[in-house]
C-alpha cells in the first residue's frame, strides 16, 4: 500500500511538472534583449514592423487610407489623387488615377478596399462616387451608382468589403450603407443626432463575425455598435457603458483583429486604442512623434488575415505596419 501511494505521488508530480513546461511552452517568449522569460497576452498591442513612403520623385502626400489583400497594399494618396500599389515588401509598384471628375479620375479619394476578385474600390469624397478598378487601376465601372444618387449619398467616406458585402459610410447623409457587390442597398444604419443610434459625420466602419456593424461616429467622438438589422446595441468610447467623457478627438479608421479586438484611431491624439469585446480598453500605442511607432494624424486603419495592423500616417506622410 505505501509502494502503492509513493508511485501515485511520483505520478502527480511528473503531470505537474508537465503542466507547468506546456503552460511556458505555450503562454512565455524569452526577450531577446534581456534573455528574460515574459508572458505573452493575449491582448497586447501590436509592435511596429515596417513603413511605406512611396516614390521619392513624387512622394506621398496625404495618405488617408489603406487596403491588401495577398497580392497589393494600396493606399489612397489623396492629396495627389491616386492609389498606389506597394508589394507585400512594401516596395512600390504601380499608381493610378489623376485629378478630374471623369472614369478613373479623383478630387479626394479616400476610402479603399478590395473584393475576394481582386478589384478595386474607392470612395471618392468630393465627386462623390465610388470607383471600380481591376487589381492593376484599370477602371471598370462606377459602384451602385443609381442607388447612391437615389439616397442623397454624395460624401462617401470610408470604405470596407467584408465577406460578400460593401459597408461604407456618407459624412453628408450622417448615416452608414451596406451593400451587396452587385450593388444592390441592403442595409441604412443610423440617422442625423446625438443620441443613440445617432451619428455625426461618420467616418470608419467596420463589421464582425456576427454581421454586427461598427461605426465610427467621429462628430459625436464615440463607436456604435449596430446588429445586423442595423438595431442599435451600444457605445464605446473609453468610459464605462460608453456614457462618460470620451478618449477619442476626432475618432476615424476602426479594425477588428482575429482576437476580437477593436482597433480605433483617435486622430487628434495620435493614438490607437485597442478594446476587447465587452468594450474595455485593453491597450493603446503610438502618441505624437516623427520615430517609428508614432504617429501624426494618423488617419486609415486595416488590418489583413494575419492581423497585420496598417496605419496611415497622415502628417508624416507614410503607411505604418505593425504585427
Amino acid at each position: 500500500m505505501k509502494r502503492r501511494n509513493v508511485y501515485i505521488g511520483m505520478a502527480l508530480i511528473a503531470i505537474a511538472t508537465a503542466a507547468v513546461f506546456t503552460f511556458l511552452f505555450l503562454y512565455q517568449t524569452k526577450d531577446v534583449k534581456t534573455g528574460l522569460l515574459a508572458v505573452i497576452k493575449p491582448d497586447d498591442a501590436p509592435d511596429y514592423s515596417i513603413s511605406l513612403t512611396g516614390d521619392f520623385n513624387k512622394p506621398l502626400s496625404k495618405p488617408m487610407d489603406v487596403t491588401a489583400n495577398s497580392s497589393f497594399t494600396y493606399v489612397s494618396d489623396t492629396n495627389n489623387k491616386r492609389v498606389l500599389a506597394f508589394d507585400t515588401g512594401g516596395n512600390l509598384l504601380f499608381a493610378f488615377g489623376e485629378e478630374g471628375t471623369g472614369k478613373g479620375q479623383f478630387k479626394f479619394p479616400y476610402g479603399i478596399s478590395t473584393d475576394d476578385q481582386g478589384k478595386v474600390f474607392v470612395a471618392d469624397l468630393y465627386n462623390g462616387n465610388i470607383s471600380v478598378f481591376d487589381e492593376k487601376g484599370k477602371f471598370i465601372d462606377y459602384f451602385a451608382q443609381k442607388v447612391m444618387a437615389d439616397k442623397g449619398i454624395s460624401a462617401p467616406a470610408a470604405l470596407r468589403i467584408i465577406g460578400k458585402k460593401v459597408y461604407m459610410t456618407d459624412i453628408k447623409t450622417s448615416k452608414a450603407y451596406v451593400f451587396d457587390l452587385n450593388g444592390k442597398l441592403l442595409l441604412e444604419v443610423g440617422k442625423p443626432g446625438t443620441g443613440d443610434g445617432e451619428l455625426n459625420a461618420p467616418n470608419g466602419i467596420t463589421a464582425d463575425e456576427e454581421g454586427n456593424v461598427y461605426v465610427v461616429d467621429t462628430g459625436n467622438q464615440r463607436v456604435q455598435i449596430f446588429d445586423s438589422k442595423g438595431k442599435f446595441l451600444k457605445i464605446i468610447n473609453g468610459s464605462e457603458n460608453g456614457k462618460g467623457q470620451s478618449v477619442f478627438v476626432n475618432p476615424r479608421g476602426i479594425g477588428i483583429d482575429s482576437r476580437g479586438i477593436m482597433y480605433v484611431v483617435s486622430n487628434l491624439t495620435h493614438l490607437v486604442y485597442g478594446f476587447d469585446k465587452e468594450g474595455k480598453k485593453v491597450f493603446q500605442f503610438g502618441g505624437m512623434g516623427e520615430d517609428n511607432g508614432q504617429f501624426s494624424l494618423p488617419n486609415g486603419l486595416f488590418i489583413d488575415k494575419n492581423d497585420n495592423v496598417l496605419i496611415t500616417d497622415t502628417l508624416n506622410i507614410r503607411v505604418q505596419a505593425f504585427n
